[in-house]
This record gives structure tokens, C-alpha cells and sequence, in this order.
């Protein structure tokens, strides 16, 4: 179904300008969320291969890996974009340390539908920055789907110093939901990072994310530090890698991930 209605909404697309496209901008790698655009009437399929999350809390461990994480983003206007995400399947193991009981459940993940308007520099040099309202369907379930909608805003800033570094800054709040499935909370944080040019097809990216989470059963704080690299070897393909650890108690202890992004 999803296949389906990407290829739809792709045919309906208006036709390129002749003018010469921006730099492939990906959302892969990384915490955060870039500012730039893709091109009116192209398409950026990008895919996490694996997702691999290790969370040890009070006497537990559990381990989650998604498969086919995928997201869409259409080029519908010069400075705005389209945005449908997938995630196709998970799984979860979680075990008692201490009776050494074991749960494993498996299951889709919930849709995403998002939109990106940049206000500011939409190949995303020098100071770039960009309006993004996102929602999300419960499809899935658990223990992948969240049981209920959701939605949330993000404003991305990106400032580029010079040809090899640039900063970046993503706040959000989420409309959340509860942990039980059923209802809504606030959420906020913010990300911020730097990213460096390693090579002609070689980056990688710094960052840190601080959130809050008011969820009715217990409030509490998270901070995650990330690193990512990505490899384009060609003008619209880009593969990454990243890992992502957990700096206090309540984070998960480390993720580590692969993915891929065409543009079309």
C-alpha cells in the first residue's frame, strides 16, 4: 500500500526546471534534521537498512532492531517539500536480568506525514531555516506503533561557517504520546551539532540532543550524543552510518545504525 501511493503521489509531480539542481541533501545521517529542500518535482527515497537499540534499565535489557525504516520526500514546490515515513518492520527482545524471562515481539511501525517549508537558503548554505509540522498515524502496533496519533513542530537552523564546517540547531515539540497508548503529552527538546567535510564525497557530524518528557507516568529528561558518516559517491546516492550513545541514566546505552538515499 505504501509503494503504491509513493508511486502515485510521484507521477503527479510537476516536471524539473531546466536550471541546475542544488547538492542532494539527505535527511540521513544523524540526531537532527537539515533545513534544505529537495527540488521541486524530484524525490528522495532514503532507508535505514538496519536500526540496532540496546536500553539496560533497573534490572532489564532490551534490544530493538528496525528493518526497512523508510522515508519519502517530494520536491512539491521550490522551497517546499513533502514527507511520508514508514517504518516496515521491528522487533523486540526484552529480558529480566535477574528471573531471566524473555518477551520477543515483532511488528510495523506507525506512518509519518510531514512538511518541510524553508524560509531561508533552501540548498541549505550560509544561514538556512525551515518550518516543520509533522504528524503521525497509529498503523502499526505494538511494540513498534506508538497506539495512538500524535504530532509535533520542528525548526531547523543550519548556519554554514565555511566550505568544510557547518553548525546546526533543531528544536521540537511533540504532542507525544502516553507510554500506555492512549492520549497525548508534551514533549520538547532540541538537537545541535556540527558537521565537517572529510573529502569531496566524505562527511561526518558531532551532535548532541537534550529532551523532556512529560509523560503521565514519570516525567523525565534524556541526553544522547551521536556520530555519523556519509559516503556520496555519486551526486544523488548517498550511504551512511551512525551510532548514537546514551549520557545519563534514562537514555537508551547505544544505537547503531546503516542506511541509504537516492534521489530521483
Amino acid at each position: 500500500m505504501i509503494a503504491r501511493l509513493l508511486g502515485l503521489l510521484a507521477m503527479t509531480l510537476p516536471a524539473s526546471a531546466a536550471a541546475e539542481m542544488r547538492d542532494y541533501c539527505p535527511d540521513r545521517p544523524g540526531l537532527g534534521t537539515p533545513a534544505c529542500t529537495i527540488d521541486r518535482g524530484h524525490v528522495s527515497v532514503e532507508l535505514g537498512l538496519a536500526d540496532w537499540t540496546l536500553d539496560r534499565q533497573a534490572g532489564e535489557r532490551d534490544d530493538t532492531l528496525l528493518l526497512g525504516d523508510l522515508l519519502a520526500r517530494f520536491g512539491i514546490g521550490d522551497r517546499t517539500e513533502l514527507q511520508l515515513g514508514w517504518t516496515s518492520f521491528g522487533r523486540k527482545h526484552d529480558r529480566d536480568r535477574s528471573t531471566g524471562l524473555r518477551l520477543r515481539e515483532s511488528g510495523i511501525g506507525d506512518v509519518t506525514i510531514a512538511v518541510r517549508h524553508n524560509l531561508l537558503h533552501p540548498d541549505g548554505s550560509a544561514l538556512s531555516v525551515a518550518l516543520m509540522p509533522f504528524a503521525t498515524l497509529p498503523v502499526g502496533h505494538e511494540p513498534i506503533g506508538a497506539g495512538d496519533w500524535g504530532a509535533g513542530f520542528r525548526l531547523p537552523v543550519s548556519y554554514e561557517i565555511d566550505e568544510t564546517f557547518a553548525l546546526e540547531w533543531v528544536p521540537e515539540v511533540d504532542a507525544a504520546v502516553d507510554s500506555d497508548g492512549r492520549g497525548r503529552h508534551l514533549a520538547y527538546g532540541a538537537v545541535a551539532g556540527v558537521a565537517a567535510k572529510l573529502g569531496p564525497a566524505l562527511s561526518a557530524s558531532l551532535e548532541y540532543q537534550l529532551t523532556r518528557d512529560r509523560d503521565p507516568s514519570g516525567h523525565e529528561s534524556q541526553q544522547l550524543g551521536g556520530l555519523s558518516l556519509a559516503w556520496q559517491p555519486r551526486d544523488d546516492l548517498q550511504f551512511d552510518i551512525g551510532a548514537n550513545g546514551g549520557l545519563d541514566r534514562h537514555a537508551p546505552d547505544v544505537e547503531l545504525y546503516v542506511g541509504v538515499s537516492r534521489r530521483f
